[in-house]
C-alpha cells in the first residue's frame, strides 16, 4: 500500500483580520476545474458575452448591494466589495465578505443544479485609493488581457501561425 499525503491547502484569508470591517476588498472566485462556463470574450474590443450560467451568477451578484464593480470572465469572477457598517444589517455578521461570496456561490449552484465553483476564493484587502484605482483598472482590462493571452497560447500551439 502506497501512502500519499496531500499537500497542505494554502490559507487564503489573512489570519486574525476581521473581514466585516469597513473597507474595500478585491475578490476572485474561480470556476471548478477552470471550465469556461460563464462567458465568452469576443471581438477586437474584447466584448464579454455571458453564457447561461454567467447570467445566473450575474443575477446574484447584482443582488449584493456591497459589490461596487465586477466582471464575469469565462472561468472566474472579479469583484470589488465595499463593506460600510453604516449600511449593514442591524446584527453585524462576523464575516461579511465570506457571507456575500457564499450566498452568490450557493444560490447560483442551486439554480444551475450542480457544483460550479472551486472551494474558497481569493481576497485582497484594498489598502488605499491608489490600490483601489489599480484594481479597478485591472478589472476593466481583464477581458483584453484574456484575449491577448489566449490568442498567444493559440499561436504557440498552432505551428501554421
Amino acid at each position: 500500500m502506497i501512502k500519499t499525503e496531500l499537500p497542505e491547502r494554502k490559507k487564503n484569508r489573512l489570519e486574525n483580520y476581521n473581514y466585516s470591517e469597513n473597507g474595500a476588498y478585491f475578490i476572485t472566485i474561480c470556476v471548478k476545474d477552470r471550465k469556461k462556463i460563464l462567458s465568452d470574450i469576443v471581438g477586437d474590443d474584447a466584448h464579454i458575452v455571458p453564457k447561461r450560467i454567467g447570467l445566473i451568477v450575474e443575477k446574484y451578484i447584482k443582488n449584493a448591494r456591497e459589490i461596487e464593480k465586477y466582471i464575469i470572465m469565462p472561468d472566474h469572477i472579479h469583484m470589488i466589495i465595499r463593506i460600510n457598517n453604516g449600511t449593514m444589517w442591524a446584527s453585524s455578521p462576523t464575516n461579511r465578505i465570506s457571507s456575500i461570496v457564499r450566498s452568490i456561490k450557493v444560490l447560483a449552484t442551486k439554480e444551475v443544479g450542480k457544483p460550479i465553483f472551486q472551494r474558497s476564493f481569493y481576497d485582497h484587502i484594498i489598502r488605499n485609493q491608489e490600490d483601489y484605482n489599480e484594481i479597478w483598472e485591472y478589472i476593466e482590462n481583464n477581458p483584453k488581457k484574456w484575449l491577448l493571452t489566449h490568442e498567444q497560447i493559440k499561436n504557440d500551439i498552432d505551428p501554421l501561425k
